[in-house]
C-alpha cells in the first residue's frame, strides 16, 4: 500500500531548487552530436515534461528510440531555468525532444502518440498544472515534419478530439536541455508527481 506522502507526490507537483541553470548552449550542441547517425529528432510538448519523456520511454523503448530529453522550446530567453520557465515570463514550454531511428518508428506514429497521451484541447493547461508552459505543441525539424505534423493534427481533430485540438504547429528553434533533476525524473523518483492527463486513450486507427 502506498504511503500518504507518495500518494501526495502523485497529485502535486514539487518545485525544486536542486539546480538553478539550465544546460549551456556549449554543452547542448554537444550532446546533439553524439546523435546515432542517420537519426532524427522530434520535439513535442504536453504539458509536464516529466511524465511525456517517461511514457515515451515506456512504450518506445528497445523499438527504435534512442533517447529523451525533457528541455525548453518556443520561448524568448536565452539559457532558461525550471524557475524562469515555471514563472511564465520566458515564453518557453517544458517540451520532450526524442532521438529516434526513423527505420523503426516514423514521425507519423510518434505524433500519433502524442495526440493519444494528453488532452490537445485545453489552453495552456494539462490536467491541474495551468500556465503557458504547459501548452500543448509540435515543433517540427524540416518541411517534410511540418507536412506530416499538419497532415496528422488535422485527422486526430477530425476523427478523435471533435474539433477541439489547440496544440501549436511551430518551427523548431533553440532547444534548452532541463537542468540534470528533471532528467528520467520517474525513473529517479517513481512515486514522484504524474500529471493525470498522461495517459493512453484507445481511438481507432485513424482514416
Amino acid at each position: 500500500m502506498a504511503s500518504p506522502t507518495s500518494f501526495l507526490a502523485r497529485l502535486f507537483r514539487p518545485f525544486t531548487q536542486s539546480t538553478t541553470s539550465a544546460m549551456s548552449s556549449s554543452t547542448a550542441a554537444s550532446t546533439a552530436a553524439a546523435i546515432p547517425e542517420g537519426a532524427e529528432k522530434a520535439t513535442v510538448a504536453a504539458g509536464c515534461f516529466w511524465g511525456v519523456e517517461h511514457i515515451y520511454r515506456k512504450h518506445f523503448g528497445g523499438k527504435g528510440l534512442y533517447d529523451a530529453r525533457v528541455g525548453y522550446i518556443g520561448g524568448d530567453s536565452s539559457n532558461p531555468s525550471y524557475r524562469a520557465v515555471c514563472s511564465g515570463s520566458t515564453g518557453h514550454a517544458e517540451a520532450t525532444q526524442l532521438i529516434y531511428d526513423p527505420t523503426q518508428i516514423t514521425y507519423t506514429q510518434l505524433l500519433e502518440f502524442f495526440y493519444r497521451m494528453h488532452d490537445p484541447t485545453t489552453l495552456n493547461q494539462q490536467g491541474p498544472d495551468r500556465g503557458t508552459q504547459y501548452r500543448s505543441g509540435i515543433f517540427y525539424h524540416s518541411p517534410e515534419q511540418e507536412a506530416i505534423a499538419r497532415e496528422v493534427t488535422a485527422k486526430v481533430n477530425e476523427q478523435w478530439w471533435g474539433g477541439k485540438v489547440v496544440t501549436e504547429l511551430l518551427p523548431a528553434k533553440q532547444w534548452w536541455d532541463a537542468e540534470d533533476y528533471h532528467q528520467l525524473y520517474l525513473d529517479r523518483n517513481p512515486g514522484g508527481y504524474e500529471c493525470p492527463s498522461h495517459f493512453l486513450r484507445t481511438f481507432p486507427s485513424l482514416n
